[in-house]
């Protein structure tokens, strides 16, 4: 089974990251799904998708967790039956979990793109990235900026929050791995840390 990578944050935060190689059929063995993500499963048109639901049963495996013990708010937002924290993420042919037994997490996985460029207007201030001349490192960083408003957008769990209004992310070198956001909507502000790391044309971030 191909699980990719495993981040221990700290002693109770885990990330764990999936590489997506087996079959539908393959990735259904040895995974009991309740009656609603069976359905879920079986309303999916995309093979992919399928594929990336059912890896995140495998993510959970890898950790002690079961189908079961996963459950969704009113917002979509998953949580565990025992009152630990976690957050999901599929992009393509990978997908992710964190989980915390302590603190609210979020995590997001995405595929670098060039189109990230001309939404970025959308979610953070464009004329910030001014200084960046090579199209790559622009592809990179912005991705890494949206991947982490991705994160805290799941750690605060509600609609509403504006990407380029209520959330903000510290300038910082691809070198330190990390910075820091902060959510502010409606008399709410919270700090978190964020980590980033890149693979295979891909980003993930996560925030505690």
């Amino acid at each position: 089974m191909p699980l990719y990578k495993t981040i221990h944050v700290n002693d109770f935060t885990k990330v764990l990251i999936w590489k997506i190689q087996e079959t539908i059929e393959d990735l259904t063995l040895g995974i009991e799904l309740t009656e609603n993500s069976q359905s879920r499963l079986t309303s999916m048109k995309s093979v992919l998708h399928q594929q990336g639901f059912m890896s995140i049963r495998h993510l959970l495996q890898q950790v002690g967790y079961a189908d079961a013990d996963v459950y969704y708010d009113e917002f979509g937002k998953p949580h565990l039956k025992d009152g630990s924290y976690i957050s999901i993420t599929h992009s393509f042919t990978f997908t992710a979990v964190i989980i915390s037994k302590k603190q609210p997490v979020g995590i997001d996985v995405e595929k670098q793109r060039d189109k990230i460029v001309k939404i970025a207007h959308k979610f953070t201030p464009i004329e910030e990235y001014n200084t960046i001349a090579n199209h790559d490192a622009l592809v990179s960083k912005l991705t890494i900026v949206w991947g982490a408003k991705e994160s805290l957008y799941k750690i605060y769990g509600k609609k509403k929050l504006r990407f380029l209004h209520h959330i903000y992310i510290e300038d910082f070198a691809f070198s330190d791995k990390k910075t820091t956001g902060v959510i502010k909507y409606e008399g709410h502000v919270s700090s978190h840390a964020i980590h980033f790391l890149e693979f295979e044309g891909f980003t993930c971030v996560y925030a505690f």
